[in-house]
Parts: structure tokens; C-alpha cells; sequence
């Protein structure tokens, strides 16, 4: 592309102004990634139960008061990214984040489950979250059964990364006493 033509970038509040005037559908699977409105594919029944049962084993070893888990809602990085983790585990709040999108600081934990977006969540999502500093992510892989632990962000990505297999545990890093079982993670 010659030098003179740029792509417009889109800011999260025209993004926004985009879905308040019906150019994104309230129902569309769409995030702001680096200014640019990215299509998700379709949520499949695999992908559904992963979410599900991730869901549940925090819910179950993780009190409330402790962690917010919260399912494909936004995550505001800044003014051009604002990804929809499949899970998040946020920091508590009065208000229950009523006033605000959770941002960066809010975020102990980010799960993406990948069905059909294996690629984009480690090359694309995966080192933006360590951009931000997410301090941890896991990559649920269904296709090959296994959780893929990032830790250490850096401006680069993630410095450390450890694969987990269904008979191993993993805690996350804020909560070191719960161990979540990789087999009870993925079914």
C-alpha cells in the first residue's frame, strides 16, 4: 500500500456511536482489536461447553468475594481494544463494574477458548493482553485437548508459557489454593 494511504482506525466510543445506530447488531460477534472491528466465528457447541465448564470449576473453588467470572463481555485495554475474553476473572467491585468497562488493572485472569480461533487468540489477542500487563492468560485449545498457561507480560509478549494436559492441574496466579483440574476444565 503506498505511503499516503492509511487504514482509519476506529476508537471503543465509535464503536460504540457504531452499535447504538444499528451499523452493529447488538447480537454480532464483533471486538475492537487495534482500531479495527474484527468478525468472530460463530460460537459452536464445543466452544459453548468449554466456556461452560471453565465457568463452573471457577465458580465452584472461587468465592465471590474474591473474583468476579464474567463470559464473553468486554475488557476495555485502551482506546482502540477492546477485546470480549470468552472468560475473565476480574477484581471485586461495588456496582458489579455498573459505571465502567473493567480495564487492564481490574483483570486477574483471561481465558480464551479456541475452536476456530486457534491463530488469532495466540498470534493476535494472546500478545496484546501482554501488552496491556493481563498478568495471566490461558489458551483452551479443543482441538488438542490441553490449556496453554501465558505468564510474565511484557511489551512483547509473555515471558513465560507452560502447556497443561488433561491428569495436571493449574492455579491461577492470584489464587495459588485453588488447582483446577485440566480434565474437569475441558470435559
Amino acid at each position: 500500500m503506498p505511503d499516503s494511504i492509511l487504514n482509519r482506525r476506529f476508537t471503543v466510543d465509535e464503536y460504540y456511536i457504531m452499535a447504538r445506530s444499528g451499523i452493529l447488531r447488538e447480537d454480532e460477534r464483533v471486538e475492537l482489536i487495534e482500531g479495527e472491528i474484527i468478525q468472530l466465528p460463530p460460537i459452536g457447541s464445543r466452544h459453548m461447553a468449554w466456556v461452560n465448564q471453565i465457568v463452573a470449576c471457577f465458580h465452584g473453588d472461587l468465592p465471590p468475594e474474591r473474583a468476579m467470572v464474567i463470559t464473553q463481555r468486554p475488557i476495555r485495554l485502551d482506546i482502540y481494544n477492546e477485546p470480549e475474553p470468552d472468560v475473565a476473572l476480574l477484581k471485586p467491585r461495588a456496582g458489579f463494574y455498573e459505571n465502567q468497562i473493567p480495564g487492564p488493572a481490574d483483570v486477574c485472569l483471561i481465558v480464551e477458548v479456541s475452536d476456530l480461533s486457534l491463530e488469532y487468540d495466540r498470534e493476535v489477542k494472546v500478545p496484546l493482553y501482554a501488552r496491556f500487563g493481563i498478568p495471566e492468560v490461558w489458551l483452551a485449545n479443543v482441538e488438542n485437548l490441553t490449556v496453554t498457561v501465558f505468564r510474565t507480560p511484557s511489551p512483547t509478549g509473555y515471558e513465560e508459557r507452560q502447556t497443561v494436559r488433561p491428569g495436571q492441574t493449574v492455579s491461577p496466579l492470584e489464587f495459588p489454593e485453588i488447582a483446577l483440574a485440566v480434565q474437569k476444565m475441558i470435559g
